[in-house]
């Protein structure tokens, strides 16, 4: 038997015994909504362990006890006490070298490499995850940035997580290194080019062969509205003798429909299966179109980024190209202009037909990048056009009607009691001509319009710089109030 760890008499915080009672609480009996207030504290409680765990680490680390038990590191002393995984062990130390208050020869203590971020996950702010992120982030600042800036970028780092996703650290992050190292050289192309690289292994008795490698922005941008349409659910599945094999324009939706939902295959093997379908022979090499508009390669980018030549354009995917590779490859395609508002609303494509033109949906996927409802992050390439006023109601086939959403979002829009709507803000909002959408009242009962900004990293930076304005400001306030307003003497 190996050695038992944790006992309650050993850990001595009575921890183990709350968390029993709270594993032994049946919760059926729990209205909706006090059982996701408990989800939530579970999750806060999480964190915060986690928070304290990195302390504890630190003392084992001073306390030399892994060189004791013989284990040489900690991660190592992790393994073996804790019965963790290579990759977790590891994953733990290097969150408390980010995140732990550790010490110095001289007994002094050293603050975290980043404060700001340990701050939060101390009070149970932010997850494991979105301190990985930051971290992730915060390495590929330039050594030559001064401390203030790379200070102020990890506090607005740490502050944007706290009331957003760990998927969109990257971008955030993206736009604050473009903004600290504007010409670009932070990872140039010849840092891309010397990285690049597929390996395919030695072919093993079974007859699979092992894949992996590295793989530049510009094969990411040209490979991934390929996979977006023949690793659809449904496409190219040779388990299914009826799965389309072509192009999707020329099979009939309920085919498709069919075949997807007999569809069993991981993502990973639809994706393999779509590789095997592109390369194969008799592939008559014309990949048609996807969601009526062309595979092909669809790059979003400004004036200003063409005229600076730095920052990236991003994919109707919702990948990302550096804007030299992305002007190569305007260089060697058929161009096609999209002229936007001040808001950046497409200006009016105006059709009488019920579907939206193929021009209409280029519109789309330029100007909304993804689905518009708030929360999601699916990319263009696998949303719809929607009416958001529905057509079957008057509502007009104009791109000022129109929206981008995923299959799923788009199903959740409905009349019904728990139905979502969908309208265009107006003018005097602060995003007019963006698709606003409703929560049914269960979900949100002010029934107040929401835009989703997912898919524009500077929105998402600009919130949480004005976040931290107004908290420095009321920090401000109340040091005026003490210094001038001092509380009565007892």
């Amino acid at each position: 038997m190996g050695e038992q760890f944790g006992a309650p008499h050993q850990v001595g915080l009575g921890l183990l015994d709350a968390v029993t009672k709270l594993s032994d609480r049946d919760c059926t009996e729990l209205a909706d909504e006090h059982v996701l207030d408990r989800l939530r504290e579970i999750e806060t409680a999480t964190r915060m362990l986690t928070s304290a765990g990195i302390a504890t680490l630190v003392e084992v680390s001073d306390r030399g006890m892994p060189e004791r038990a013989g284990a040489r590191t900690l991660k190592k002393y992790l393994m073996q006490t804790l019965r963790l995984s290579h990759a977790e062990a590891g994953a733990r130390v290097n969150a408390a070298k980010a995140l732990g208050h550790w010490h110095a020869l001289d007994g002094s203590t050293r603050e975290p490499e980043l404060p700001h971020t340990a701050e939060a996950l101390r009070h149970g702010e932010i997850s494991t995850e979105h301190a990985r992120r930051i971290a992730k982030v915060m390495k590929r600042v330039p050594g030559l940035t001064p401390s203030a800036d790379v200070q102020a970028a990890e506090e607005i780092l740490a502050d944007f997580a706290r009331n957003g996703s760990p998927d969109d650290i990257p971008k955030v992050g993206d736009r604050i290194l473009a903004h600290l190292d504007p010409d670009g050289v932070l990872t140039d192309d010849v840092d891309r080019q010397r990285m690049r690289g597929i390996i395919i292994g030695a072919q093993r008795a079974d007859g699979m062969s092992p894949i992996s490698g590295e793989i530049t922005p510009t094969l990411r941008a040209l490979l991934d509205p390929l996979v977006a349409k023949y690793a659809r659910p449904g496409m190219c599945n040779p388990e299914d003798p009826d799965s389309p094999r072509g192009g999707t324009e020329s099979v009939d939706r309920d085919v498709l429909v069919a075949a997807a939902e007999r569809d069993r295959r991981s993502a990973a093997q639809r994706t393999h299966d779509a590789f095997l379908t592109i390369l194969h022979p008799d592939n008559p090499g014309g990949w048609g179109t996807h969601r009526g508009v062309p595979v092909s390669t669809m790059l979003t980018l400004s004036v200003a980024e063409v005229e600076k030549a730095a920052g990236v354009a991003t994919t109707a995917t919702g990948g990302t190209v550096p804007i030299s590779d992305a002007l190569e490859l305007a260089q060697k395609s058929r161009p096609f202009l999209v002229v936007f508002d001040h808001a950046g609303v497409p200006l009016h494509f105006g059709t009488t037909k019920r579907l939206a033109t193929r021009e209409q949906r280029m519109a789309l996927i330029a100007a909304l990048r993804g689905c518009s409802r708030p929360g999601c992050d699916a990319p263009a390439s696998l949303c719809a056009v929607h009416h958001i006023r529905d057509a079957a109601k008057g509502g007009p086939t104009d791109i000022g009607n129109e929206t981008l959403a995923c299959d799923a979002c788009h199903a959740l829009i409905h009349d019904g009691p728990n139905g979502w709507k969908t309208i265009v803000m107006d003018k005097d909002c602060e995003y007019p001509g963006r698709t606003g959408w409703i929560a049914p009242a269960h979900i949100d009962p002010t029934r107040t319009p929401k835009i989703n900004h997912r898919h524009r990293s500077s929105e998402l930076l600009a919130a949480a710089l004005t976040r931290i304005h107004h908290r420095r400001e009321h920090q401000q306030h109340e040091q005026w109030l003490q210094q001038h307003h001092p509380p009565p003497a007892a």
